[in-house]
């Protein structure tokens, strides 16, 4: 997962890492309320967006984000990740309410709040017993086409509402075959919004006028889409006459929200979590969320001028604590979220109490103005959730993974396949899958794949690990283990001249380590490519 690089101005010399903690709420207030504001205003739309695109009740969105802001700061160590709904898990959810819903959109809804429920216990498991280590296993092609499948089944979702069109089917390969019928039969006056939105988005980074440049997209889009409903007249329900044909607009293409925040409270139905369907789902909300969850953190990381680092554990037991009380009032599973996370950070936010602002703010606009986000129209939030699709699976991600070999570019179209023919688990599953028979074929033997011999040697330049045998995806978290335990030397020095192979994705972990390591002042070093063993090729360092 990747960000782009924010403008952050580098701490000054001398300068103490701000902490999340009574000291640093109160020495940094102002700095991080600013963040919140900003980062709330771009919350705002997606937050309603990915809930409606997930078969959930707009507000739903809004109490995920409101409780990740009130409940993570205070476990998580991460300063700088927003937690929200995130457009990741739509497919996950919406697949969950459509197969417990039994045609009851309502029931699935209300069953789908218990699978969160039982998720968020399973993950805050998984910050007890400490396995936030094994984000570590998942070959770096598979996560890419794990995303990028994530991004086409969006915009195969998503486009049709942008138009004003209702498609048949739910199926992502069906969806797909579908857009140019919804193209030619567009309602003119909705699709015009839907393509104002996603023209704001594509090209409001290219703008120069700095108070339009500087704005957060979504906000522009309902800035300009909003009064431009208003004038559309889209809440008197009427037809119209255009080229011939007729078409019909009314308040069903608008958020439609309660006026009471309460009136929205809803509780899960707990009836058929024993089922397998139901645990099947619990598996996929659970083990995506956390995997997501993880990869932006660590993404958001590197962002961070003070170097601060995100603990694993403490921030699934954080997350896995805030899904179980968005799910028991009728919210979303939450991750730390990308897009609103690196936003934070580019709006100057300091500790991890500007994710708290940030929900105050939220909290504040839906309990005192509903109706105003009554006049949001739906294809504008579909436009951002397109424009979102377009960047997990853009055509630079497919070039990049067909520049990193044909090897991970077959892993990572084979992970897409499945995942829009069948399941995102399944798709991962296959991914994982490929790259083992990959390996096999590239002559690594089947007792290889999941232990690493390793030697630890005392050097006078240094204490030596040597690796022998395949260093591949599987078996690095056996390196990880041990490095941990080295922390307290000074310098390290991972040898792999006595590998049989390496392949991209460990070797990118370890790069990835060498980075961290430096900047805890210690160094670690590698040696032994000089003349290397055969290396599945690797991406871009």
């Amino acid at each position: 997962m990747t960000v782009q690089q924010a403008q952050i101005p580098a701490p000054a010399a001398g300068e103490a890492s701000p902490v999340g903690d009574f000291r640093g709420f109160r020495r940094y207030w102002r700095q991080d309320m600013l963040a919140g504001f900003l980062v709330f205003l771009l919350a705002l739309p997606l937050c309603l967006g990915i809930a409606m695109a997930s078969g959930f009740p707009p507000m739903a969105g809004i109490f995920t984000a409101i409780v990740g802001g009130l409940v993570t700061p205070f476990f998580s160590n991460s300063e700088l990740t927003v937690k929200g709904p995130a457009a990741g898990l739509i497919v996950v959810v919406l697949g969950c309410v459509h197969d417990l819903g039994d045609g009851d959109p309502v029931m699935g809804y209300q069953r789908a709040l218990a699978v969160g429920f039982a998720a968020g216990v399973v993950q805050i498991l998984f910050g007890l017993f400490r396995a936030g280590a094994l984000v570590g296993f998942f070959p770096l092609a598979t996560v890419h086409g794990m995303l990028a499948s994530i991004g086409l089944i969006i915009i195969s979702k998503q486009i049709h509402l942008a138009l004003g069109v209702a498609p048949h089917g739910t199926e992502p390969l069906e969806l797909m075959s579908q857009i140019p019928a919804s193209i030619r039969n567009l309602n003119p006056k909705i699709a015009g919004i839907g393509c104002l939105s996603l023209l704001l988005l594509w090209f409001r980074p290219r703008l120069t006028w700095r108070p339009i440049g500087s704005l957060p997209g979504p906000l522009l889009v309902l800035l300009l889409v909003v009064p431009l409903a208003m004038v559309l007249e889209l809440s008197r329900p009427h037809d119209y006459t255009f080229a011939g044909r007729s078409h019909h607009i009314g308040p069903e293409f608008l958020v439609s929200l309660p006026g009471n925040l309460l009136a929205a409270i809803a509780h899960p139905d707990f009836s058929v979590l024993a089922t397998r369907e139901s645990l099947k789902w619990v598996l996929m909300f659970s083990l995506i969320g956390s995997l997501e969850s993880l990869l932006s953190a660590k993404a958001i990381d590197l962002l961070d001028p003070y170097g601060r680092r995100t603990d694993g554990n403490r921030d699934l037991l954080a997350v896995g604590l805030a899904n179980t009380l968005s799910s028991a009032i009728g919210g979303l599973p939450m991750i730390s979220e990308i897009v609103r996370s690196s936003a934070n950070c580019d709006d100057g936010a300091k500790t991890r109490f500007a994710n708290l602002w940030h929900s105050v703010f939220l909290l504040a606009m839906v309990a005192s103005v509903p109706h105003l986000l009554n006049q949001i129209p739906l294809a504008a939030l579909a436009a951002m959730l397109v424009f979102t699709g377009c960047h997990l699976a853009s055509p630079q991600e497919f070039l990049r993974m067909w520049h990193m070999g044909r090897s991970q570019f077959l892993v990572f179209v084979t992970t897409i396949g499945v995942t829009l023919s069948t399941d995102l688990l399944l798709g991962l599953l296959a991914g994982i899958a490929t790259t083992l028979l990959l390996l096999l074929l590239q002559g690594v033997p089947p007792h290889h794949l999941f232990t690493l011999k390793t030697e630890v040697i005392d050097h006078p330049d240094g204490t030596v690990v040597a690796v022998h045998r395949a260093a591949v995806f599987s078996n690095w978290l056996h390196l990880r283990s041990g490095l941990r335990k080295l922390r307290k030397k000074s310098k390290v020095i991972v040898c792999l001249r006595d590998t049989t192979f390496v392949d991209s994705t460990f070797l990118t972990k370890l790069r990835e380590t060498v980075e961290d390591w430096k900047r805890e002042h210690r160094e670690l070093l590698i040696t032994g490519l000089e003349k290397p063993p055969p290396v599945s090729p690797s991406p871009p360092s």
